[in-house]
C-alpha cells in the first residue's frame, strides 16, 4: 500500500490521486486503519461501511484506469452526520427510536456527491435528532474533542468536526439549525460552513426545525468547504425552499480568483452587542487578528449596532420547540413501526406512547 500523506486537503488528495501516487482503494484503506486506531477514544463514528467504501473507491480508479477525467471529488473520503439518509445504510440521528431504521433513498446532498464519485466512509456520532451542542447526547456514545479527549467537540455535529480534526476523513457534512456546525467546527479547530437558508436542499434530512435547519460542510480548509458547498448547493424540486444561487460563479473559483476590486468595496460590521462581558481575552485577541487581516486585503472595518441581538435566543427558544415537537411527533410510534402485539390491547394514549417508545 503507498503510503498516504497525512491532512490531506480534497485538492491535494486529488492531485496525488490523478498523479498516481495513490489510488482511491489505497486512501480508503489507509483512512479505516486510521479510523481503527483512533475512534475507540474519539467515538467520532456511529458506523462504518468499508466493504461498500472500498467498492465506490475501485470504481474511481477504474475511472483514472481508463484516463477518464474525475470530479475533484472522486474518490475523496467524505463523513457523513447521522442525520442524512444514505440509501440501504442505518439513519439514527442518534437515537433509540431509529436505532433500526434504514434509509430508502439518498438524501439530495448525498445524491449530489455520490454524481461527483465521493467516498463516504461512515455516518458520525451527534446530539439525539440534533438537540444539544456538546454530542453527549447520543443514545449510543459521547464523542470527545481529539485535541483534548478531556473537552467536548461541540455539537450537533460534534462527530463530524472529530472526524475532521483527527483526520479520520478528508472532509464532512454537518446540519446547522442554531450552530450545530459553527459551534463544533470552532471546539475542534476546522472550518464550518452553515449556508444561506435554502441554498442546499433538506430533503433527506431528518427534520429538527424546517425554518432554519441547513446541511453544511466541514473541512480542513476554507478552500474545501467551498469544494464541497459547489458540489451539493442549488434548487431541488423535492425541497420546495431551495434556491439557485442569484451568481452562479463557483465559490471555489471565486477563492482561487478574487475580484479585488469587488472587495475592497465591502464593508465588514463589527456588532458592538457581540463585544460583551464575558468574552474571553484570547478570543478578542483571535478576533483582532482577524480584523487587522480584512484590514490589509483593503476592505473597510466599522461598529455598527444589532439592537435585537438580546432577542435572538429568546426567539429561538419559541421558534424551535414547537418545530421540533411537530417534527418528531411522526416518531410517536402511531404512524409508523406500531408494534403489532400492542394493537389489540385496550391501552390509553399515554399507555402505548410507553409501551412503543418507552
Amino acid at each position: 500500500m503507498s503510503s498516504i500523506p497525512d491532512n490531506l486537503t480534497i485538492t491535494k488528495f486529488h492531485e496525488c490521486l490523478v498523479n498516481k501516487e495513490f489510488t482511491a482503494l489505497e486512501a480508503a484503506e489507509a483512512y479505516y486503519a486510521r479510523i481503527r486506531e483512533k475512534d475507540p477514544s474519539i467515538c467520532a463514528y456511529l458506523s462504518t461501511r468499508e466493504e461498500a467504501a472500498l467498492r465506490e473507491a475501485e470504481t474511481v480508479d477504474l475511472a483514472i484506469a481508463k484516463n477518464e477525467e474525475v470530479p475533484i471529488l472522486a474518490g475523496v473520503p467524505l463523513a457523513i452526520k447521522d442525520n442524512m439518509f444514505l440509501k440501504g445504510e442505518i439513519t439514527t440521528a442518534a437515537s433509540r427510536i431509529l436505532e433500526h431504521y434504514t434509509a430508502s433513498y439518498d438524501a439530495t446532498a448525498i445524491a449530489k456527491l455520490k454524481a461527483q464519485k465521493a467516498v463516504f466512509l461512515g455516518k458520525t456520532n451527534m446530539d439525539d435528532s440534533a438537540m444539544g451542542s456538546s454530542t453527549e447526547n447520543s443514545a449510543f456514545k459521547i464523542t470527545k474533542n481529539p485535541h483534548d479527549l478531556s473537552r467536548v467537540p461541540g455539537g450537533s455535529s460534534g462527530g463530524s468536526a472529530a472526524a475532521v480534526a483527527s483526520d479520520m476523513t478528508v472532509a464532512a457534512l454537518g446540519s446547522d439549525t442554531g450552530g450545530s456546525i459553527r459551534q463544533p467546527a470552532a471546539f475542534c479547530g476546522v472550518v464550518g460552513l452553515k449556508p444561506t437558508y435554502g441554498a442546499v436542499s433538506r430533503s433527506g434530512l431528518i427534520a429538527m426545525a424546517s425554518s432554519l435547519d441547513q446541511i453544511g460542510p466541514i473541512a480542513k480548509t476554507v478552500e474545501d468547504a467551498a469544494i464541497l458547498f459547489d458540489a451539493i448547493r442549488g434548487n431541488d424540486p423535492l425541497d420546495a425552499t431551495s434556491t439557485n444561487p442569484e451568481n452562479p460563479e463557483a465559490y471555489r473559483e471565486a477563492l482561487l480568483r478574487p475580484d479585488f476590486s469587488k472587495i475592497k468595496k465591502l464593508r465588514v460590521g463589527l456588532p458592538k452587542e457581540y463585544f460583551i462581558d464575558g468574552l474571553k481575552p484570547e478570543i478578542r485577541t483571535e478576533i483582532d487578528k482577524a480584523i487587522a487581516k480584512i484590514k490589509s486585503l483593503g476592505l473597510s472595518v466599522k461598529e455598527v449596532s444589532l439592537p435585537h441581538t438580546k432577542y435572538a435566543v429568546p426567539c429561538y427558544y419559541i421558534i424551535v420547540p414547537a418545530e421540533v415537537s411537530s417534527n418528531l411527533a411522526r416518531l410517536d410510534g402511531i404512524r409508523y413501526a406500531r408494534v403489532p402485539e400492542l394493537e389489540s390491547k385496550d391501552l390509553s394514549l399515554k399507555e402505548l406512547y410507553f409501551a412503543q417508545r418507552g
